[in-house]
This record gives C-alpha cells, sequence and structure tokens, in this order.
C-alpha cells in the first residue's frame, strides 16, 4: 500500500571539492546515503540526506556546523555551508534518486544496480540490487567503491573465503562478497536501522540465508575473537579505526587482507602508521578527490 507520509530533506550548500567530505559527514552522523547535485551555472553543490522523521533542528544544525568545521580545517573550501531542513514529498525523493543513481561495474565479476535500470550483466558477472535509501551505502561514493574492487579482486575461485564487514550500513559490501562466493560472510553495524535495511537488501539479493547481519560496536568486540576471515573489511571513519585497530586486525587470518576506507586522505598517514605498528602493510591504495582507501596485510 502506497503512503503519501512526507519524508524530511536536510541539505548543506557547498563547494564542489567539499561534496564528498559534506556527504561522508552527513552519512556517518545520520545513518543515511547522501544525494549531491552540482550545478554547473553557478558552481555550488547541494549535498541532501532524507529521512522519514523530523529533525532535531537545533542539534542537527549544531552538529553539521562542527563537522562542516572540521572539514574546513583539513583545508577543503566549504563555500557558504548554509544547512536547511525543510518537508518533502515522498514521490518528489524517489524520483531525485533515479536521476542520479545508476548502474556501477566492479571489474568484469560485479555489477550493483538500482531496480529501475535495464542494465544487463556480462556473462558470469554477478549482480547486487540496491536501490537508494534510508540507509548509507549504494556504491557510488569512491570509498565505497574501493572496497567493492578489493572485494572482486580478492576472491579467489578455487578457494573457501571468510568475509567480515564492520559497520556495513546498507549491507552492500557483504551482499557484494555473498554474490562472488565468500563464505561465511559476517556483517554488523552500531546503527539498529541500518541493520534492518541490510537485512531487507540481504532478503532482496537472496543472500539473507547466506548472510549473517548482527548489530554490534566495534569498540565492544572482544579481543580474542572467535573466528578470523580472509576479507576483513572496515569502511568507517579514521579516529574508530585508529581507536580500536587490535579489536580489527585481530579479525584478521594470517594471510588475510584488511580494506580500510573511509578516510580522509590528510588523515591517511596516521592511519597507516597505526596498523604499521601491527605489523600491517600497505599493499594497495587508491586517493579520489578528498578521499583515500587502502589495502593491508601482514608483514
Amino acid at each position: 500500500m502506497k503512503t503519501s507520509k512526507p519524508l524530511w530533506r536536510l541539505s548543506v550548500t557547498t563547494a564542489l571539492e567539499a561534496e564528498d567530505a559534506v556527504a561522508e559527514l552527513l552519512g556517518s552522523l545520520f545513518g543515511v546515503a547522501a544525494a549531491a547535485y552540482f550545478n554547473l551555472e553557478t558552481g555550488i553543490s547541494t549535498v541532501s540526506i532524507f529521512r522519514d522523521r523530523k529533525f532535531d533542528a537545533p542539534q542537527a544544525r549544531s552538529e553539521v556546523t562542527a563537522g562542516i568545521k572540521r572539514i574546513g580545517d583539513c583545508g577543503l573550501h566549504i563555500g557558504s555551508g548554509r544547512i536547511e531542513i525543510t518537508k518533502v514529498k515522498r514521490e518528489d525523493w524517489k524520483e531525485s534518486w533515479k536521476r542520479h543513481f545508476h548502474p556501477l561495474e566492479i571489474g568484469k565479476t560485479l555489477l550493483i544496480k538500482p531496480s529501475w535500470s535495464k542494465k544487463r550483466p556480462r556473462k558470469g558477472q554477478a549482480v547486487v540490487i540496491l536501490d537508494p535509501g534510508l540507509s548509507f551505502g549504494t556504491g557510488q561514493h569512491p570509498t565505497t567503491s574501493f572496497c567493492l574492487g578489493e572485494i572482486a579482486r580478492g576472491r579467489n575461485s578455487a578457494a573457501q573465503q571468510s568475509f567480515l564487514d564492520i559497520g556495513t550500513g546498507s549491507g552492500i559490501l557483504a551482499i557484494a562478497a555473498v554474490k562472488l562466493g565468500y563464505a561465511p560472510a559476517h556483517a554488523f553495524d552500531f546503527d539498529p536501522e541500518s541493520v534492518r535495511v541490510a537485512r531487507e537488501n540481504a532478503r532482496k539479493n537472496r543472500v539473507d540465508t547466506k548472510l549473517k547481519l548482527t548489530r554490534g560496536d566495534v569498540t565492544k568486540l572482544p579481543l580474542k575473537p572467535a573466528r578470523q576471515y580472509d576479507l576483513v573489511c572496515a569502511n568507517i571513519i579514521s579516529n574508530l579505526l585508529i581507536a580500536e585497530r587490535r579489536r580489527i586486525v585481530n579479525r584478521l587470518r594470517p594471510g588475510g587482507v584488511l580494506v580500510l576506507a573511509g578516510i580522509l586522505a590528510v588523515e591517511f598517514g596516521e592511519v597507516e602508521r597505526a596498523f604499521a605498528g601491527l605489523k600491517l602493510k600497505l599493499v594497495a591504495k587508491r586517493v579520489e578527490k578528498e578521499w583515500c582507501s587502502g589495502a593491508f596485510c601482514f608483514a
């Protein structure tokens, strides 16, 4: 049954160079995917998030303002940084996603596409159907696409490989891992809404029986885990990566690969040094705009 219940939109007006950083900020603060619109004539970007409950306007403005200041302190030009909170029709929100989200191919082995796309996969290409929604992660962000690339590149079809996703968001990385043949595959997120949406996405992709999705807090994981994994992805903010590096690394099997993303380029050196202290070496790296992601293995 269709609903006419409206959605609430929070938008930040910014310069193009800070667009991705602002999108990441809003996603991490509110646990939802951000859409960015760039006006070629004015050179101004508007980054927006949508959700089905009203924002606590004073608190939301305060948190976003503080985050924007941190981005500016990293040397990015923010622009006006104007924050707007408005109510929108649900139908307008749905159509706005369709204009801006398109199929994403990760090499020859993986295709991420929204349900309305008619693009057909190549022969042997795994397909993940994922519509942008009220949870973060659609594969469009450079940090997410790097993780997807490493998941695809690291898959050895002749071997059994296990997978762990820390901070799963929409579940996109874990669902892709299952589609590519990783087993067992486990994922968790601190936000219960993200876990709910990830489970729904897993059901839509018919991998819910092959993927264990739970609510979890990386800061409270046992230092000595019951299981280690061949591939571990942690697409979370850098200060959390550094603070909980031992808990994260202890879940990596000897000979496995650890993929770290969600890191501002100016902060990547500190992250790399922190994990080098645990005998991990950088084996792959990508810098895109202000973002940097890396893959690590034991030295």
